[in-house]
């Protein structure tokens, strides 16, 4: 919370200057109040906004709580040089049908500039589903690329070396076990895991907050998440072992404060499970990360983000003992906002994502996704995806945007509406508390409760033209036809290939040795031993992600989602 006790932004002015500006603003507001001003309240948080931001509105708050960049709380940005020292990671987020298909996806945009790889993972991997299992069927490729086995991920990342690229990976119910076949996948190119710079997704609790892509019950998913951080703390140092999600608990419908206390809440959990476990605080916190969401409202993204380095360095330091300046230095990921993308006048999209990049950069983030235009109807083509990294190259070499640290930073409005995010978190963690946390807050429905209403009252505030969506209830085009674009289909092909190559894969594996392998998996899930190695184990020998699942799932059992009204 923002602190009084200091000396306020003010007290260098006399108090018949002080005065004076109160009567001034009191006079304008009085004139041109509420009544006489067109109501321009953009954010989708039912907040209030004011017409107007003074130093009046930051009168009492503390210096020491805005900061220089690189210093602690961190409010103004984690590097002292800014994009001054380093521009942001350019990372576009792609996969789509075969391994092979997106390996050639990444090297156009690595050829186009990109500086950093996401991978989209189709459904059945997101749900450690093999391409060939029955539930996978009509889904293999459709969302992201088919990934079963270490010999897809060595196809995935054929010819490029994974000791001098950063890669992203967003996964969770099974995050482990792809992050192991991408280890088993860098030890083939002759890279050892100390040299593998990237992060993997591996977010939990969101998803069975928001966006339900799970495998096993809680709290066996936060075992494996704990010893990914005890593993990879000794032996992938430089690997980010989590990206906590707020950029689905957004997308599902929440408001700029809840994505911000509902996913700091979630990093706390991991924070106390990990010192639960017996790690030291600094021996893990640093490789911690964040992922954001960038919605519409401009300036409001801008403080969310301010107020969610603030928040964790604070927690960090003050309620976990750590000592590490790493540890609270929240470095994150942001992405502009998929829900925002319209199907209607899709070349509108292009200008939304150019905005909600600018927030970002202003914000301080140290890597960024910009959706494509198309990505509401269909994945992106290459055309999309170009010009949607072009508006990363145009923010950073051609407006001067990076050429200064923070700098709305003592803007009235921006250091207010940080406060005012700070509060409303904090009021948040205070409620999640007294639900017992967020595991009680999960198991009750209260989390999800809490973004199904604030995702019911944004649509209806849409149904009912209250906000106005561009080119869908306003201003909207008389001849849609003439607006189509070209769009990218996954065939069955991909299927059918992932199919035969699975089966070919089977043919040729030891599968003595695979059985050995799984049967040591399930003997240390059984016990209290770290997983990893045993997973690691699985994928160097071609075991498939869902034979791992399911060899786990034998001992943890499969999470069933309550059922909530």
């Amino acid at each position: 919370m923002t602190s009084t006790s200091g000396m306020g932004a003010l007290t260098r002015h006399g108090d018949a200057e002080l005065d004076a500006l109160r009567a001034e603003v009191a006079a304008w507001r009085a004139k041109y109040g509420a009544s006489a001003l067109r109501d321009t309240n953009f954010t989708n948080s039912a907040r209030e906004v004011a017409p107007l931001y003074t130093p009046l509105d930051v009168e009492e708050q503390d210096p020491a709580t805005i900061g220089v960049p690189g210093v602690y709380p961190f409010t103004r940005g984690i590097h002292p040089s800014g994009y001054r020292g380093k521009l942001w990671t350019m990372r576009q987020f792609a996969g789509f049908g075969t391994a092979k298909e997106t390996n050639e996806r990444y090297k156009f945009l690595l050829a186009h500039g990109q500086t950093g790889l996401s991978v989209a993972f189709d459904f059945p991997t997101l749900m450690g589903y093999d391409s060939d299992h029955p539930r996978s069927e009509g889904e293999v490729g459709k969302c992201g690329v088919a990934i079963s086995s270490l010999a897809d991920m060595e196809a995935l990342f054929e010819g490029i070396p994974l000791g001098d690229v950063s890669t992203s990976m967003t996964i969770n119910g099974p995050a482990i076990i792809l992050l192991c076949f991408y280890i088993a996948a860098a030890e083939k190119q002759g890279v050892p895991a100390t040299k593998l710079q990237g992060t993997v997704q591996n977010d939990i609790l969101k998803e069975y907050m928001a966006q339900h892509a799970w495998c096993f019950p809680i709290e066996p998913a936060l075992r494996l998440i704990v010893d990914g951080f005890d593993w990879c703390a000794q032996h992938a140092p430089k690997w980010n072992t989590i990206s906590i999600s707020g950029y689905h608990i957004r997308e599902a419908g929440s408001t700029a404060a809840q994505e911000l206390a509902f996913t700091l809440a979630d990093g706390f959990t991991y924070v106390e499970r990990g010192i639960a476990r017996g790690l030291k605080v600094d021996d893990f916190a640093p490789r911690l990360s964040f992922f954001w969401d960038i919605h519409n409202d401009f300036f409001e993204e801008i403080a969310k983000l301010r107020a969610a380095r603030r928040i964790w360095a604070r927690h960090m330091k003050e309620r976990y003992g750590a000592k590490d300046p790493r540890s609270c230095m929240m470095r994150f990921h942001s992405q502009t906002a998929g829900v925002t993308l319209t199907a209607q006048e899709p070349m509108n999209n292009v200008v939304r994502v150019a905005y909600q990049a600018m927030a970002a950069v202003l914000g301080g983030t140290q890597s960024l996704h910009t959706n494509s235009m198309d990505e509401t109807l269909a994945l992106p083509t290459e055309a999309a995806v170009q010009v949607a990294l072009r508006t990363q190259q145009v923010l950073a070499y051609e407006t001067g945007v990076p050429n200064v640290m923070d700098p709305l930073g003592g803007s009235y409005y921006v250091e207010q509406l940080t406060d005012d995010l700070e509060r409303e978190a904090e009021a948040l963690f205070g409620e999640i508390d007294a639900h017992g946390g967020v595991v009680a807050c999960l198991e009750t429905g209260w989390l999800q409760r809490k973004i199904a209403e604030s995702a019911a009252r944004q649509q209806w505030e849409i149904e009912q033209r209250r906000k106005l969506v561009v080119g869908v209830n306003e201003f909207v085009s008389p001849n849609e036809e003439g607006l189509s674009i070209p769009l990218l289909m996954v065939g069955k092909e991909a299927e059918d290939g992932q199919r035969a190559r699975l089966a070919t894969l089977r043919a040729t594996r030891d599968n003595d040795l695979c059985a050995r392998r799984l049967d040591g998996l399930r003997q240390a899930a059984r016990g209290s031993e770290n997983t990893v190695p045993h997973i690691l184990d699985c994928a160097r020998a071609y075991c498939t992600l869902y034979e791992i699942r399911a060899a786990l799932e034998s001992v943890f059992g499969a999470y069933r989602e309550p059922v909530f009204f």
